[in-house]
């Protein structure tokens, strides 16, 4: 009889009692054979921690000793997990009993398959696709990220329309299935994220390294969203820019660097415009900051890795086109439209 895959479900938590005491007992009534939980702490300054070693003694508790983020908060409990397949889970997500063994034998199809997600609902509108990741992430030709079921802010029911396994571009860190032996052959998350597209960034580094990454709708996951920081969020703005234009820089093939990027600074500047005259002048400045640390950022970048380059073109889930063209001025809001 074959060894089920050791898998660690990994809840990074920063003063999530709340979230914790709602979602934990779904977490709990996984039915994988071959499981462990663990609650990697980020500072916490709440109750979480107490709740959960009182609550919950089956579930070990790892403590970082400062708050590094979703990135580096990761990187520093990982180093201290066993497990065949990390399962990186948000604090804020309700699971199915049955929700682990679907995407484990998916990935056990195909040693290239380095990360996977399951389908991911809206908690609050159980028919919805979430924004977080819907039903797999892809990227367009400039860099602009978005889901199979959403796109900018439009969300799309799920009817079942992407009810077939596929391989994407990225994968939701709210619930990201990924090999540990791949996490660390490409050095993690990278820390100078801090939070916001550090998946996108590892999930572009493993399929640099030949690897491949997929989605599997016969998993599903509902979340609850911006449990951190939501939508609308000056903050959040700032780090989805700026993490955008560092991860173009450091991925990007050296032939098409330049090029995207002079192309994403005039759209970006419209972005700003844009957020202006719609009365939002802390967006603007959010953009305005967002790029001035970028630069700040790329004076002293050191490559990190030795991966290969790789045309974005010929990588899976990359949209040969304009996504916000799409979007903005020919009106299709929906993955189907679009691809």
């Amino acid at each position: 009889m074959s060894v089920l895959p050791s898998v660690a479900v990994v809840i990074l938590n920063w003063n999530g009692r709340s979230f914790l005491e709602k979602f934990l007992p779904s977490v709990c009534r996984s039915t994988y054979g071959n499981l462990q939980l663990v609650l990697a702490d980020n500072a916490s300054t709440d109750d979480s921690v107490a709740f959960v070693a009182e609550h919950y003694p089956q579930i070990r508790i790892i403590r970082n000793p400062r708050n590094d983020g979703f990135a580096g908060g990761y990187n520093d409990a990982l180093q201290h997990v066993q497990a065949d397949i990390y399962v990186l889970l948000n604090q804020d997500v309700e699971v199915e009993p049955g929700w682990i063994e679907p995407v484990v034998a998916l990935m056990q199809q195909d040693t290239k398959i380095a990360a996977c997600q399951p389908k991911m609902r809206a908690y609050k509108d159980p028919d919805e696709f979430e924004y977080a990741g819907a039903a797999g992430g892809w990227m367009d030709i400039l860099g602009y990220t978005f889901c199979r079921g959403r796109i900018l802010y439009t969300t799309e029911k799920d009817n079942g329309q992407y009810d077939d396994v596929k391989d994407i571009f990225w994968a939701t860190g709210a619930a990201l299935f990924i090999r540990s032996a791949c996490y660390h052959q490409v050095g993690g998350f990278d820390r100078d994220f801090f939070a916001h597209m550090e998946e996108v960034d590892l999930c572009w580094r493993l399929q640099r390294a030949g690897y491949r990454i997929c989605y599997c709708p016969d998993s599903r996951v509902f979340h609850v969203g911006g449990g951190s920081l939501p939508q609308g969020n000056p903050r959040k703005l700032y780090l989805n820019f700026r993490n955008n234009l560092m991860m173009l820089w450091k991925n990007l093939h050296s032939e098409d660097r330049w090029i995207v990027l002079v192309q994403r600074f005039f759209l970006d500047i419209l972005a700003g415009v844009k957020s202006l005259v719609a009365g939002k002048p802390k967006d603007m400045a959010a953009i305005y900051r967002a790029y001035k640390d970028y630069y700040r950022w790329r004076r002293t970048y050191v490559k990190k890795d030795d991966l290969p380059e790789m045309k974005l073109m010929k990588m899976s889930g990359v949209f040969h086109g304009i996504m916000i063209w799409r979007y903005y001025f020919l009106g299709h809001k929906h993955f189907s439209e679009l691809i």
